[in-house]
């Protein structure tokens, strides 16, 4: 098995999932009368010692649909610090070596009645291999059918893999997802998955396969959502609504989110960490 072409086609697949998205959401963007497209900034990590710690690639769009939507795609790798390479799972104090290879999206909308998304995948190798990820919506008002057309959607991908997925990956989103202080969910929900272990290279295809899967779903499921309510009309009161759930958002993911975790910890790009944070929220 050779660690290394698995990562580098995952890093392919992630890098095309990234360009796919991108050219939706710009598409989306045309039909509502905007010209608004993706800037996309290379950020390169730095480790010392480490001559090739990789680096990625951040896209931001601000637009008349997509208040603030970033794709990012990195591929970084190097050592853990003891303390953090004592956490994560094949690695520790002596073995602290690590690639890993992902995309990342957060999307915040204009409109209120257009929820926000998260959709993460990734591919990590230690002395183990695995992919996780993920999606899950966000509406500040939501509505039953979109939840449900978009848990279809995944359900859908879990059950061409094994049908024990769906069920399972989406009570580890409503355990993840769940906010403990504030004794709430973030929003309605989707699949998180972690630690697809990949022992040998089918173990790898299988969950590689998968994983393109779960890609696919979110490109084929949101755009849907959001072009079916993005000209709505909203209140000030459903705006206020919005940007008070926007919190609870920001509240996630400052003190439970893995993924930020993960970049911190490991030296990645800030700006592209913190893309996930809404452009304005409001605390009352």
């Amino acid at each position: 098995m050779d660690r290394s072409q698995h990562t580098q086609a995952a890093r392919n697949w992630f890098e095309d999932l990234r360009t796919q998205i991108c050219e939706e959401f710009e598409s989306i963007e045309r039909e509502a009368g905007s010209d608004a497209s993706f800037a996309f900034t290379p950020w390169q990590r730095e480790e010392e010692g480490n001559a090739d710690p990789g680096g990625g690639v951040q896209g931001l769009m601000k637009g008349k649909v997509f208040e603030k939507v970033g794709v990012n795609v990195s591929t970084v790798k190097g050592n853990f610090s003891p303390e953090f390479a004592a956490q994560m799972n094949g690695a520790d104090a002596d073995n602290p070596g690590f690639t890993a290879t992902g995309i990342s999206l957060v999307a915040h909308m204009a409109n209120p009645h257009v929820p926000a998304v998260h959709m993460n995948t990734r591919f990590l190798t230690t002395g183990k291999a695995w992919f996780g990820g993920g999606a899950d919506l966000n509406p500040p008002l939501p509505y039953d059918e979109d939840t449900d057309a978009f848990h279809a959607a995944f359900r859908a991908a879990c059950a061409a893999h094994d049908p024990t997925y769906y069920d399972r990956f989406k009570q580890w989103a409503d355990e993840y997802f769940y906010i403990p202080h504030r004794q709430c969910h973030r929003g309605v929900g989707g699949i998180f998955y972690d630690h697809l272990e990949c022992d040998d290279d089918p173990s790898f295809d299988r969950n590689f396969a998968f994983t393109q899967d779960v890609g696919k779903a979110f490109l084929d499921i949101y755009p849907k959502l959001v072009r079916g309510r993005m000209e709505s009309d909203f209140t000030d009161a459903d705006k206020r609504q919005q940007l008070e759930w926007r919190g609870r958002y920001a509240e996630f993911n400052l003190v439970y989110d893995r993924g930020t975790l993960f970049g911190l910890k490991t030296g990645g790009n800030i700006d592209a960490i913190l893309m996930s944070l809404p452009p304005e929220a409001v605390w009352s």
